[in-house]
């Protein structure tokens, strides 16, 4: 088994860099009133995007086996396959109770 070399210093600032500024832009999708409708799902994405580049570059599972990955990444898409499962079945009693 080969041993990948780990980010450089310029790398990690890069990556610093991209997570400052989709913050910003969710601080901005928050605050822009035409955003308003489809808010949640974008602020899932853009927090998605961030916490997988801190999952591969800052807990170094980019760089690491295969299986760490995996039984980070698996147990994690269980729960979010849960609780989205669980914001659907709220979005259609609530929608079911108001007549919507």
């Amino acid at each position: 088994m080969s041993e990948q070399s780990h980010a450089t210093t310029g790398t990690y600032l890069r990556i610093a860099g991209v997570l400052v500024i989709i913050t910003f832009i969710e601080v901005g999708v928050f605050y822009v009133p035409v955003f308003q409708a489809a808010l949640v799902p974008i602020l899932l994405v853009l927090s998605a995007v961030k916490f997988t580049l801190v999952v591969m570059f800052y807990m170094h599972l980019k760089f690491d086996n295969r299986f760490f990955a995996f039984l980070f990444g698996g147990p994690l898409l269980l729960g979010l396959a849960v609780v989205v499962s669980l914001l659907f079945i709220f979005y259609g009693t609530v929608r079911l109770r108001t007549g919507s």
